[in-house]
């Protein structure tokens, strides 16, 4: 996911206003809701937290005159719908599910309280992944609405996510044409019965060398079946094409073989 972004740097003029004396993760603190109750922790034991089962920390809100677009996601890897508070985040959830490294998400899972030079500070992080290569912490900005006073604050959950050992990400965007092909693969990442086997017939065609997409579909029994089955297997990662182009019926599908493209 991070190789289909465009990239942010939080900028070190961010931090200068951050107060990170001696001791600090132990004076700033994380508020969590569980069952409806507050739970309060210093940013030094988020590591030990166990996010599961935590509520949002900010309610979800609909009405007419409002200028985001909630709503709910349902992700494959989950097996359940995740709430989101605009269209940049579903895209977010979207891309989190394809990656295929994810575990279990969260949404607003927590309100960071941190010190700076003006004051007390308040930031919600957007989601908090959970996924096999360890914990991820995201915020989605546009990159035209980021503001000085945001920096900020990305950096200060950046600073919370170090002290225990998470990653942290600010997605402002993504690369041409990633989230059109995402999108247009996506359709087909639900279960698929596949009684004609067109699934090893287009791994068996492809095993050899890459082929272009529409030559691959073309050389089954049942083109036009076999297309749906085509864009299941890139997105359960046993055929690869290039996300950052556009997806057409010359686009190279490589074999995939323990998730590397041979």
């Amino acid at each position: 996911m991070k190789d289909l972004r465009v990239p942010f740097d939080v900028g070190p003029e961010a931090q200068e206003p951050l107060v990170l004396e001696p001791g600090w993760s132990k004076h700033w603190t994380s508020l969590w809701k569980f069952s409806g109750a507050e739970v309060v922790a210093p940013v030094r034991d988020l590591g030990s937290m166990r996010p599961g089962g935590c509520e949002p920390v900010r309610r979800f809100s609909w009405r007419t005159t409002q200028h985001h677009r909630p709503g709910l996601q349902y992700m494959v890897s989950t097996g359940r719908h995740h709430g989101f508070e605009s269209m940049a985040e579903q895209k977010l959830l979207l891309a989190l599910d394809f990656a295929g490294d994810l575990i279990e998400v969260f949404s607003q899972p927590f309100r960071l309280r941190f010190r700076t030079t003006s004051g007390w500070r308040e930031h919600t992080p957007d989601f908090l992944a959970s996924t096999h290569s360890g914990m991820l912490l995201i915020d989605v900005r546009p990159a035209n609405r980021v503001k000085p006073d945001d920096r900020v604050r990305f950096a200060a959950t950046e600073e919370a996510g170090l002290a225990c050992g998470w990653r942290y990400l600010v997605i402002t965007g993504w690369l041409p044409h990633v989230m059109t092909t995402l999108d247009t693969v996506s359709s087909q990442r639900r279960p698929l019965t596949d009684r004609l086997r067109l699934q090893d017939e287009l791994l068996a065609t492809v095993a050899a060398d890459p082929l272009p997409f529409g030559e691959l579909v073309a050389s089954t029994r049942v083109p036009v079946m076999a297309r749906a089955y085509a864009l299941h297997l890139v997105w359960h990662r046993r055929l690869s094409i290039d996300l950052a182009e556009p997806l057409t019926d010359r686009t190279l599908v490589h074999p995939l073989t323990n998730g590397r493209v041979r």
